[in-house]
């Protein structure tokens, strides 16, 4: 009694005390109560105390700990007697609170039916269960216990059948039990409906019970023997369709009619004759506004239509009906979407249908697309109206209000509804419906909520429109463009920015039309740039501006829009746009200046346009910068122009190599700008700016693509930028950026043997630097992942790029980057490891090449001996790094790689056994390095006995992946291109995939 009491206390301290600390204390004193073997008895006794004033909140918790410790399978521990006990406590527990919280009697029923199922006693435990239901149904509110127990009963069958398992390790399916009781359960839901009380709420509760318990009948398949046709006559049927007409059992009954015409194939079929019935429903929730049924009506007609789409295309008055249902229900003026998106599908499922039709017989197709344009017309009337922003967004004079978010989802939902309506109606149809209504007549007054709607719906079509080949009058777009922009001083705000994005997003869509109407690109280009003035349409017009400058080179090439292009230039400064569309600007510029056939003009609009990078970049490195202790914000501001500066000056250089080739002289331009260009990133690369993460990275981005784009004309700057970048990495070795750039220089430049010397110390620098040294541990790798990526990155480009002299001369510092992948393959990070593992892969593919060739050859080959002795003297820790790598959690996405690699090296040991490098490099190598691995691997590691045999089986299956991987490439390139090189690697694969499988759960730590 002591400790019942002290468990009462606990659960009031941590529902009610106003100390955390006592919360705390209280909860972590229960749940170490829970672990305890007299938690069965406590839990038991009080949930069967006979004391007359009842404590929910200490009943609620003994009821679910009591269901914790059977669904967690502890009562397998109690004696046949102590269950049988415990399931009679239960049922009185269960009795007890029949008419007191449901959620406590459902927590009874749940620990009660899942007690019974976990005992392994019982022959049929469902059997024993409906044998308590019996007794219970004759005696006061059994009733209701008897009611709970059937609903939460095939859920819980459900669950178990799923997840538990008996000692064995079998799972048990009690379905076909729990169904054999089928017809009982109806009969006992039928009596119970059919029940008369005194009270209205009395009923109300009781009949919202049995739909429960329906419900979950239903999804247990209770009426999948019985046919379509019969179900309808069901009398359970009849009180399902009763209860919709009332509204506490509303939501429940159009649960259950879901349900079965989700499951029951046959059943629409039936169901669309009950439509007449339930449109009269409907009108009445119209007449009083309850959304609530129109909404539950929609949900219901709309899966009725889509599991029946061959009745409604047939078009018969019943069918016609539900359409039109559920066009009023789009058409329904609710505070939100809810109700019209819930149709959305059911529109999809139609018009696909129909669209089928079109490969079938003519007539009748015809037939189909006559009766049901007008019902599409209707619908995007509807969609149109119900798209449009409400009167607060409308009304909203925020710079930052953009539409709500359940419009937002809508529209998003609304796309496909959209195109197929297009593609009914055919694109000329659906454009003349856009434009009709009189709204850009002169002499009214704009509606721009209806304009901003109709500019998203041809954005959304606006594929469909290009296909068909449909033109159309965009001038009437243009019309809307130049009326905002002949505003004074006009400025996108509030819900007039939502206008510009749409107009922007549809400009962009149909950039190629139109093109072809512009002469003077004033207009458009003003409108461009005061849309990159606000956040919210910033974006879309950014992309349109892109796009329109593609497809209008000719107008853009006009003195008038090339002063227009410099001016939007000059705005960018203050505009602050997202990277992503400053890119698109810039880009979209640089590609109209790079086609002008003057190129003096050329030239000069190129460095005006960036002047003010040139300028930011230079104020930075030449002012002195004492403020940048004392105005932190102001060096800030420097540091991210000129960020932003070397973003640009990138992004320039990448698009004047993508001009059109009918563009001459752009070497001219590259070197114009990079005269400009480079003495600057000198004077940075020797500044203390370098410190700055987002100033080097954006220095570098610009490096880069300047060699892409201009390498030629950077042959004689090579050993001073090498110098630079190694340096600064050495300074700063967190700065990636560095070794990243360097990749792209020895790509651009590594087949050229007389910078081999300098790539080579370059390597070293790299190599030798602190950070690179100390990467001995996985956790070292994991601390810097995007190191390890870079740095193995480079690895692998200087292999595939160099002569072979050249690596030849790098056996050291390979041997060391090669030792240093094996490690790094072991780490959590996924892109760290797989980019080791990508680097020892292109290293042994390779050595296997120069094998090979050294033998067809018979020749002497010193980047052979190189890689052989580099993987005698690495091989060990490759093979024990590898096979750690397929342990653990992440182990599954390394499975290739890991087998790719090992069928590689298995390969090339078993090829030198060919060679004279034998004694070096052999078969027996590899087989003493996998025992060597498998044996370092600790106890918990692996299972008993395994340690013994898996060495033999993976070198089995090692030897015939290796001279599969041998053959493949010394074939004429048939198998080359087989998954893993042929049956061999395959197998090897699989075999690694079931190892990490097993192992999955075993702990790595």
């Amino acid at each position: 009694m002591e400790l019942q009491i002290q468990v009462a206390q606990a659960v009031h301290v941590l529902n009610h005390d106003t100390q955390s600390c006592n919360r705390v204390s209280a909860n972590q004193w229960l749940v170490q109560f829970q672990q305890t073997d007299a938690a069965w008895e406590i839990a038991t006794s009080i949930l069967t105390s006979d004391q007359p004033v009842s404590d929910f909140e200490v009943e609620f918790f003994a009821a679910q700990l009591l269901k914790r410790k059977v669904i967690q399978n502890e009562g397998h521990c109690l004696h046949l007697e102590a269950k049988e006990s415990l399931v009679n406590a239960l049922l009185l527990a269960a009795k007890r609170f029949s008419s007191g919280p449901s959620q406590l009697l459902t927590q009874i029923c749940l620990a009660l039916s899942t007690l019974i199922l976990h005992a392994v006693e019982y022959y049929k435990p469902i059997e024993k269960l409906f044998y308590s239901l019996q007794n219970l149904q004759g005696q006061d509110d059994g009733n209701i216990v008897v009611l709970e127990m059937l609903t939460v009963l095939p859920e819980v069958v459900e669950d178990e059948s799923a997840n538990y398992k008996t000692k064995s390790g079998q799972k048990i399916d009690y379905g076909p039990e729990l169904l054999s009781h089928t017809s009982a359960v109806l009969k006992f839901l039928l009596q119970q409906s059919e029940e008369s009380f005194d009270r209205t709420i009395q009923l109300h509760e009781r009949s919202r019970k049995i739909l429960r318990c329906l419900l979950s009948w239903v999804r247990a398949g209770c009426f999948s023997d019985i046919l379509p046709v019969s179900l309808l006559d069901h009398p359970l049927l009849n009180f399902v369709f009763n209860s919709l007409q009332v509204s506490s059992t509303f939501d429940l009954a159009i649960e259950v009619l879901i349900e079965l015409v989700g499951r029951h194939e046959g059943l629409p079929q039936v169901l669309i004759c009950k439509v007449g019935f339930l449109k009269e429903v409907l009108l009445r929730a119209f007449s009083g506004g309850d959304e609530k049924v129109i909404s539950g009506i929609a949900c219901l007609m709309s899966e009725i239509g889509q599991a029946a789409p061959s009745l409604i295309i047939e078009a018969r008055s019943e069918a016609l009906m539900l359409v039109d249902a559920l066009l009023s229900c789009v058409s329904f003026p609710s505070q939100d979407w809810e109700i019209a998106d819930s149709t959305l599908q059911f529109w999809c499922s139609l018009a696909s249908n129909i669209a089928r039709m079109d490969g079938g017989i003519t007539e009748n197709c015809k037939h189909v697309k006559d009766v049901f344009s007008p019902v599409f017309l209707a619908l995007f009337d509807a969609l149109l109206m119900r798209s449009q922003v409400d009167d607060s967004t409308y009304t909203c004079e925020t710079a930052t209000g953009d539409l709500p978010d359940g419009l937002a989802q809508f529209r998003l939902n609304l796309v496909e509804v959209l195109v197929d309506i297009c593609q009914i109606l055919n694109s000329a149809v659906f454009l003349q419906k856009i434009f009709s209504g009189g709204w850009l007549s002169s002499n009214v007054q704009i509606p721009w909520k209806e304009v901003e709607t109709r500019m998203f719906a041809l954005n959304v079509v606006a594929d469909v429109v290009l296909h068909e080949g449909q033109t159309f009058d965009l001038s009437m777009v243009l019309h809307l463009v130049t009326i905002l922009c002949d505003r004074e001083s006009y400025e996108p705000k509030g819900f007039m920015s939502i206008v510009h994005r749409s107009l922007a997003d549809v400009i962009g869509s149909y950039s190629k039309w139109m093109s072809s109407y512009i002469t003077d690109a004033r207009s458009l280009l003003l409108f461009f740039a005061a849309g990159m003035s606000e956040p919210l349409c910033s974006h879309a017009c950014a992309t349109a501006f892109r796009k329109f400058c593609e497809d209008a080179t000719a107008v853009m090439h006009k003195p008038s829009s090339l002063e227009m292009l410099m001016w939007i230039t000059e705005g960018l400064e203050k505009w602050h746009l997202p990277l992503e569309d400053e890119e698109d600007v810039i880009g979209a510029i640089t590609q109209i200046l790079g086609c002008l056939p003057n190129m003096e003009l050329r030239n000069n609009l190129l460095l005006k346009l960036l002047a003010p990078s040139f300028g930011s970049i230079s104020k930075l490195i030449e002012g002195d910068h004492v403020h940048s202790r004392q105005l932190p914000g102001a060096y800030t501001h420097l540091v991210n122009s000129a960020a932003r500066g070397f973003f640009r000056i990138g992004t320039v250089f990448s698009n004047l190599v993508t001009t059109p080739s009918t563009c001459h002289d752009i070497d001219n331009s590259l070197i114009t700008i990079l005269g400009s260009f480079w003495p600057l990133l000198e004077k940075f690369f020797q500044s203390k700016h370098i410190e700055n993460t987002s100033l080097s990275m954006s220095a570098c981005r610009a490096l880069s693509q300047t060699i892409k784009s201009a390498g030629h004309h950077f042959a004689t700057l090579l050993p001073k930028v090498l110098d630079y970048l190694s340096t600064n990495f050495t300074s700063f070795q967190t700065h990636e950026c560095y070794i990243k750039t360097a990749s792209v220089i020895i790509e651009e430049f590594g087949n050229k043997e007389e910078y081999g010397q300098l790539f080579i110390s370059t390597f070293e620098r790299f190599t030798n630097a602190s950070s690179i040294m100390a990467l001995n541990s996985s956790y070292v790798c994991d601390q810097e992942p995007d190191l390890v990526e870079a740095y193995c990155s480079f690895t692998s480009i200087f292999l595939h790029n160099s002569p072979k002299e050249v690596v030849a001369s790098s056996g050291p510092l390979l041997e060391v980057s090669f030792q240093k992948a094996a490690i790094c393959c072991t780490a959590m990070h996924r892109g760290a490891a797989l980019a080791a593992m990508s680097y020892m892969s292109c290293f042994l593919d390779l050595s296997l090449s120069w094998l090979l060739e050294s033998v067809t050859c018979n020749s002497e080959s010193l980047v052979t001996s190189m890689a052989v002795h580099v993987i005698s003297r690495s091989g060990e820790g490759l093979v024990s790094n590898v096979v750690y790598a397929l342990l653990g959690v992440s182990a599954m996405s390394r499975v290739h790689k890991s087998a790719t690699i090992l069928q590689q090296l298995a390969a090339v040991c078993s090829f030198s056994e060919k060679t004279k490098w034998k004694s070096v490099l052999c078969w027996s190598s590899l087989h003493g390095w996998l025992h060597a691995a498998v044996r370092s691997l600790p106890g918990e590691y692996l299972r008993q006995g395994e340690a013994e045999s898996l060495a033999g089986v993976w070198i089995k299956v090692l030897g015939d992946a290796g001279i599969d991987y041998v053959e493949s490439r010394t074939s004429d390139g048939e198998k080359n291109h087989k998954h893993m090189r042929g049956k061999g690697g395959r197998i090897l694969k699989s075999l690694f995939r079931e190892f990490v499988d097993s192992h999955r759960n075993i702990a790595t730590c």
